[in-house]
């Protein structure tokens, strides 16, 4: 079983993805046809079953951010979803420095984003050899 970083932990616990949740992907690293065939490698599970359909909340979201913009724009688009289900994970992904890809995108940048618009980072984790991760929440006193 393959792991990135250094807990020797699956990815799918590290990010507490369980069967009975809903997903929403955000830009997930994609394989052919821009199937997220990547992410479910990186899970090594595929997790198509749990994919929100149409108008469903998701428990779990995890976005994919390459630049700010992106990141920003999304977390925008997310506000709605967030409102509606304020138990809601969110994992963010960024390149990690170590990747060497070009990106104006920090844990930094995302934890000062989630603290302007009431969330909370909880937990770090490598995603990938390419992707860190942040997760954020609602705290607890907003919910």
């Amino acid at each position: 079983m393959a792991v990135a970083g250094y807990s020797g932990t699956p990815l799918i616990k590290k990010l507490g993805i369980k069967p009975e949740m809903k997903l929403l992907l955000i830009n997930p690293p994609a394989g052919q046809a821009g199937e997220p065939d990547d992410y479910y490698s990186l899970l090594e599970t595929n997790v198509s079953d749990q994919l929100c359909k149409k108008n469903q909340l998701p428990d779990l979201i995890h976005l994919f951010a390459k630049s700010v913009k992106e990141f920003e724009t999304e977390m925008k688009k997310l506000k709605p979803l967030i409102k509606k289900n304020t138990s809601v994970i969110i994992w963010v992904s960024w390149y990690k420095k170590a990747a060497k890809i070009a990106t104006d995108i920090t844990e930094d940048v995302i934890r000062d984003y989630a603290l302007k618009n009431d969330l909370v980072d909880v937990k770090v984790c490598a995603v990938s050899d390419v992707w860190s991760g942040l997760k954020l929440v609602v705290p607890l006193g907003k919910r």
